[in-house]
């Protein structure tokens, strides 16, 4: 219990540290997901109500937008507003040059879309989704959205690049997890990832693969909660 707590006031932390130091007046604001950007939204709000910041907000996903409409925030579309000011997001794990995994909630394509139109993407995470190398403390695998009818050949094909795929089945009814998008996602044991991008490129290149959890050169800035209540920030 005590050691749930202290991983809770890591996200806690690294969330408002974030939100204090980045979220400025009127900026339009990706907003992602996990359970640490559900600390970063409530923050938001309450410097949204007080310093009446006009802030507009685009989700990542069904979650963040419940979150969004539940703390009154002010929600708009990537249709409306092509160009994000900042966009404020968790990861699974994050190595030492800022390279992510994401996708464990399923919403990858749509957190990289809302992340690769922003100026800025801040990560806020606990401590234990920090390492040298990806794969080092995330053993989920790398989540693959793909296309449903080709996921067996995909799975073929990443085996042959040195990973043990697995197909994500859903929870709460039977059969694999469908995306937002309507698509399937692969999870890929690695292992040590030392060269993400150059895997990232090969398995982008599989035909039936819609994009891949490996967020590569996106990140500005990470805000990581750690055990003691400080907060470590790592920029490029």
């Amino acid at each position: 219990m005590m050691n749930e707590n202290l991983i809770e006031l890591g996200k806690r932390t690294a969330a408002e540290k974030a939100v204090e130091e980045n979220v400025k007046k009127d900026m339009i604001l990706g907003i992602g997901s996990g359970s640490t950007v559900v600390y970063a939204v409530q923050k938001i709000a309450e410097k949204n109500k007080g310093d009446h910041l006009n802030l507009k907000c685009i989700p990542t996903s069904f979650q963040s937008y419940q979150l969004l409409v539940e703390n009154g925030l002010n929600l708009v579309s990537l249709d409306q507003y092509p160009e994000i000011d900042l966009d404020i997001d968790g990861a699974d794990e994050i190595d030492k040059e800022l390279n992510l995994i994401k996708g464990g909630g399923g919403c990858l394509v749509q957190e990289k879309i809302i992340a690769s139109n922003s100026k800025k993407l801040v990560i806020i995470a606990d401590y234990r989704k920090n390492s040298k190398y990806l794969g080092e403390n995330w053993k989920k695998g790398v989540p693959i959205e793909v296309i449903p009818m080709a996921y067996v050949p995909i799975m073929k094909k990443l085996e042959s690049l040195g990973g043990q795929p697995v197909l994500r089945m859903a929870q709460a009814k039977a059969g694999p997890l469908v995306t937002d998008n309507g698509n399937f996602i692969i999870d890929v044991n690695f292992g040590i990832v030392k060269h993400p991008s150059e895997l990232n490129e090969k398995i982008l290149k599989i035909p039936g693969v819609v994009d891949t959890g490996f967020f590569i050169g996106m990140t500005s800035k990470a805000y990581i909660g750690k055990e003691d209540g400080t907060v470590l920030i790592i920029t490029k």
